[in-house]
């Protein structure tokens, strides 16, 4: 056990879930090796986000194991799960709209630079000193993603490639191990996925990040994803190497549909 801690981030074993007697999961297991950028597709349906739900503590598995760089978050709730080391992003962004694209970045660092409630109410002591640095961090985290021009601007006023960036952002912002990102181009054009493909593998270069994530693009899919996972009515369909699984007859049959 201890030498597959070493070579995976993330092992998870034969989890399910059943809603209502439905199997929604069913005996899902994956291997994510450091560094990794793995991808998890399917059909609409198929129990893709759920499986993100698992991982993330929004659902508690009915059976099997959660392992993050040895260490077992099966069962734990949402905010310990992110303690440990998920951050994740949402197919419909939620970013906070009203807020500076600064702000959005500073609500993910809140966990690792604290100042106690009165500090905050009166400006006193700690406060000044940890917003400026919060402030500097948010910064440099923004420039990575060029997006340190519109530090000022409310998030809502961002092009939505430029959002769904800023959401990257954030999550990194919690100093994850893992990076969840749940369908990332969806609603982008062309252009726009390229340019994320990019972000995606600069931010696993950069902050040596492992990724995990689920798309409908094939060409996104195909152009970043080292392995694959592919989930059919809630079951393991097929895994293996990016262009061995989207070669499977079965894969294509069920899912790419040509």
């Amino acid at each position: 056990m201890a030498e597959m801690n070493e070579r995976y981030l993330l092992d998870v074993d034969n989890i399910s879930i059943a809603f209502g007697g439905l199997k929604a999961v069913d005996h899902f297991s994956v291997k994510i090796r450091k560094n990794e950028l793995y991808g998890l597709i399917g059909p609409n349906g198929a129990g893709k986000t759920t499986v993100f739900n698992l991982l993330t503590g929004v659902y508690q598995p009915d059976a099997g194991s959660i392992i993050l760089d040895g260490e077992n978050i099966t069962g734990r709730k949402t905010v310990e799960i992110n303690h440990a080391g998920i951050a994740r992003t949402f197919q419909n962004i939620r970013l906070f709209s009203n807020l500076s694209v600064l702000d959005n970045v500073k609500v993910g660092l809140h966990e690792h630079y604290k100042y106690s409630l009165a500090e905050g109410i009166l400006h006193l002591f700690k406060y000044r000193p940890t917003e400026n640095a919060m402030d500097e961090r948010a910064m440099e985290i923004l420039k990575v993603f060029e997006l340190d021009a519109y530090a000022d601007f409310r998030a809502s006023q961002l092009p939505y490639g430029k959002q769904r960036k800023l959401e990257i952002a954030r999550a990194l912002a919690t100093d994850p191990k893992l990076l969840l990102l749940d369908e990332p181009a969806a609603g982008m054009n062309p252009q726009e996925t390229v340019e994320l493909m990019d972000t995606i593998r600069f931010v696993r270069d950069k902050f040596d990040m492992t990724i995990l994530l689920i798309e409908h693009d094939m060409r996104l899919v195909s152009g970043i994803c080292d392995e694959l996972t592919v989930l059919n009515f809630g079951q393991i369909l097929c895994q293996g190497e990016t262009k061995e699984v989207l070669n499977n007859p079965e894969v294509i049959k069920a899912y790419l549909g040509d």
